[in-house]
């Protein structure tokens, strides 16, 4: 532009003053800004563009490395070529950048630029890296364009988990309503049990080592194996949050707590054993039923459920007692933000229903915590600041109750 005012300011003085050297210079930058026009858009060319992430589902706090790879022909060479790639409110990163070198190929040949960088991950959620824009000039300087060979990108930001401590099973303990049973007939005697023959029996359940053994008729039985039950209750009612957690991800700092804190709870129970079933507390599935962490795919289903979670209008955690009237259960974790002293009240008769009740709020009023552990909860806060992984082997110690503030 610059060139441009400058040639049109030289004929105009030119036409004023009669100065034929500054018509001259008017007409070589108009020529220099034509051939260099000609040569960006069309001697220039941007071919082939890639941009990958690895990994492209990316916890908070973690990183991804962000590698593009941009083909591109030239006529002319080009010292200089710069590029910024857009990132979005929930990524952080040097996402910009200078590439030198690039020369002219006469030859038709496609010469590449790459472009690597890493970008944190600092909000939760479903974001979109890009698009990717590179600035080249011609070789005067005068003219410049911008090239966007790449768009946008995907990335999750999903919630960040916390190694917690081993949490022992009991004997006995399978809770809760789901049980993971296998009809092992046919596989052996070691992992079965017989009975005395009926009549309807197939004659292949025949059981024949034991029908030996008792001098009688007897038939494999398929033998019941339970799967202890673990309950995490995720509270998503919108009055136990900031109002920003109805609205957008990442942006209530207890919430994300909250998430976190459920992550990395589910994860535990999967890894010890336990089916793991996730729920709010209006009783909607948040996700599949875990079964053990021999089934990432699950974990990974689970974690993009979890990217894009926001806080419901509805508050179902005064009920929560009632819904679970009469029922059994194993370990039941429940995970809220803000706890009254009524909140505390309400949910007392639930801590009976279970063989490992552990509560973790968020925003607890003051006594709050104290009152539920009166009434049989494990309590702890998960506030900001609190450290979950610390207070962990107290909460799940199966003797006297705690409370951590």
């Amino acid at each position: 532009m610059g060139a441009l005012v400058l040639a049109g300011a030289c004929f105009v003085l030119a036409g004023e003053f009669g100065i034929v050297e500054l018509m001259y210079i008017g007409c070589l930058l108009i020529a220099l800004l034509v051939a260099g026009f000609c040569v960006l858009h069309i001697g220039r060319r941007v071919g082939e563009a890639v941009r990958t992430l690895r990994p492209d589902v990316v916890p908070v706090g973690s990183a991804t490395r962000v590698h593009a790879v941009v083909s591109m022909r030239s006529i002319s060479s080009s010292g200089l070529v710069r590029w910024v790639d857009a990132l979005p409110a929930g990524l952080e990163g040097p996402a910009s950048g200078e590439v030198t070198g690039f020369g002219s190929r006469f030859s038709g040949q496609d010469q590449t630029i790459e472009i690597d960088y890493t970008a944190t991950a600092v909000r939760r959620g479903i974001w979109s890296i890009g698009p990717l824009a590179l600035r080249t000039t011609d070789p005067f300087g005068l003219v410049r364009r911008t090239h966007r060979p790449i768009g946008d990108t995907r990335v999750v930001a999903v919630p960040a988990a916390v190694s917690l401590p081993h949490v022992a099973i009991s004997a006995g303990e399978a809770g809760g309503a789901l049980h993971a049973s296998t009809d092992q007939l046919g596989q052996g005697a070691d992992n079965l049990i017989a009975r005395p023959y009926a009549p309807g029996d197939s004659m292949r359940r025949i059981h024949w080592r034991a029908t030996a053994h008792r001098d009688t008729l007897m038939v494999r039985q398929e033998e019941q194996e339970s799967t202890p039950v673990a309950i995490v209750l995720l509270d998503l009612g919108a009055p136990r949050w900031d109002a920003a957690a109805r609205h957008e991800t990442g942006a209530d700092p207890a919430f994300e707590a909250a998430l976190s804190s459920c992550v990395s709870v589910v994860l535990r129970f999967a890894r010890d054993g336990y089916q793991v079933d996730v729920l709010d507390t209006d009783g909607t599935a948040l996700c599949e039923p875990l079964a053990g962490t021999d089934a990432p795919e699950d974990i990974e289903q689970m974690l993009l459920r979890f990217a894009g979670l926001t806080a419901r209008r509805d508050d179902t955690l005064p009920g929560l007692a009632q819904r679970y009237a009469g029922a059994q259960a194993g370990p039941l974790v429940l995970i809220t933000g803000t706890l009254r002293l009524q909140d505390a009240d309400s949910l007392a008769p639930l801590a009976h229903h279970s063989s490992l009740p552990i509560l973790l709020a968020a925003g607890p009023a003051p006594d709050a915590l104290e009152r539920a552990a009166q009434a049989g909860w494990r309590t702890a806060s998960i506030g900001t600041g609190s450290d979950l992984a610390a207070a962990w082997p107290e909460l799940a110690d199966r003797g006297a109750h705690h409370v951590f503030v």
